[in-house]
């Protein structure tokens, strides 16, 4: 399998399967494909794995594209402006977890799964919903980032504070809680919100510029109501 991350505002990833090669994904993410390329779609993972993807927002059936020739191509395309991150889960030894919604494509080796924040006020509070998703396995996944992506290295016992909504993934040796901001001035006045997200080293971290739930509602305040 070969890939290519193609455009800027709102990008794809261009992938090239020899025959027998598969990608999954969820409906509606396939943008275009050349001839020689097969779909099925199934409850991928079993159906209690489909049933827990349905909790984080994702569709409980995935599409499987498999080439029936070398060299077919296809392409994912997300679905906001932003950019496409390429993870290799071979350098992630206990895998990867992220946010849901930002997945987009990956290789058959990858296993997804529901995971649970270990505390329910992160998942509650934390803007990213009280389930996120893990990936394990080897092979590539894709994921879909809002704005630019930003990948920070903490060191241990570093902390990064991030608003609501702004983190994409992080390693699973990094530690995710919320934490209130203090002052009834700063909270009110303040415009952040009440919580932030505290994820705490060691680790790769992955943050993206835009939390495009804050944009949706700036536009959706400037809609015309009728009286």
């Amino acid at each position: 399998m070969r890939y290519e991350i193609v455009g800027k505002t709102v990008p794809v990833v261009e992938v090239t399967l020899n025959k027998g090669e598969s990608m999954f994904t969820q409906k509606g993410a396939m943008a275009w494909q050349t001839q020689g390329i097969s779909m099925k779609t199934n409850a991928h993972g079993g159906v209690m794995k489909s049933l827990g993807r349905m909790f984080t927002g994702e569709s409980i059936f995935m599409n499987t594209f498999t080439a029936d020739v070398d060299n077919a191509k296809i392409a994912f395309a997300t679905t906001v402006p932003g950019d496409v991150k390429e993870v290799n889960l071979s350098n992630y030894q206990d895998g990867i977890t992220f946010q849901k919604g930002a997945f987009l494509c990956a290789e058959p080796g990858v296993d997804l799964k529901i995971a649970f924040t270990k505390r329910f006020s992160a998942g509650l509070f934390g803007g990213e919903g009280f389930i996120l998703q893990k990936a394990t396995g080897n092979g590539m996944l894709f994921l879909e980032v809002d704005g630019d992506q930003i990948e920070k290295e903490l060191a241990p016992g570093e902390v990064l504070k991030v608003d609501t909504g702004n983190v994409v993934a992080f390693e699973n040796t990094v530690s995710y809680e919320i934490e209130t901001i203090k002052g009834l001035s700063n909270i009110f006045l303040g415009g952040e919100g009440l919580f932030l997200t505290k994820l705490t080293g060691p680790g790769k971290v992955i943050i993206q510029s835009q939390n495009f739930g804050d944009f949706a509602g700036r536009i959706a305040g400037m809609i015309p109501r009728s009286n």
